[in-house]
């Protein structure tokens, strides 16, 4: 089971994981409802390092780039539900809109983004100034979004 870990905090902790001599993997979001495309996100982000840090938005950071109505759970369970994923080392929670503060803290070795980021990834010059790699996972088609699910259950769609 992984640990939720404060910003204070990070400095020591990837102090530590880099004398080990592991690789450190980010990837960060809102994780609002958890389904099994984030899921498959965080495993092909483990599959690339040895630690995975996760980067979570907070309730305040998710109302400026999603909507006031959202995040439909708060942090702390967001934060608890991603810490009991098998490939998830830390969570860490972000107040920013983006990660890019964090990243600056972490430097990871490696930072995973969905392919629908690509043309517009604000982590990349913060990541590659470290000599970080920003990978992308391609979403699968069948796999549905946190939208689309709030969508089915708000016009009672089941199928």
């Amino acid at each position: 089971m992984g640990e939720i870990v404060t910003r204070n905090e990070l400095p020591g902790l990837v102090n530590k994981i880099r004398q080990q001599g592991k690789t450190i993997v980010t990837t960060n979001g809102a994780f609002d409802i958890l389904h099994v495309g984030h899921l498959k996100s965080l495993k092909f982000a483990k599959e690339h390092g040895d630690v995975l840090i996760v980067g979570l938005n907070s309730d305040s950071s998710i109302k400026q780039y999603k909507s006031e109505n959202r995040p439909i759970l708060p942090e702390n369970q967001r934060a608890e539900m991603l810490k009991s994923v098998t490939y998830v080392d830390y969570v860490t929670v972000f107040e920013e809109k983006t990660p890019c503060e964090l990243l600056e803290i972490i430097r990871p070795d490696i930072h995973v983004k969905g392919s629908e980021y690509q043309e517009n990834i604000p982590e990349k010059d913060v990541v590659e100034k470290h000599g970080g790699k920003v990978l992308f996972i391609q979403r699968d088609k069948k796999d549905v979004s946190t939208t689309q699910i709030l969508n089915k259950v708000k016009n009672n769609d089941y199928r």
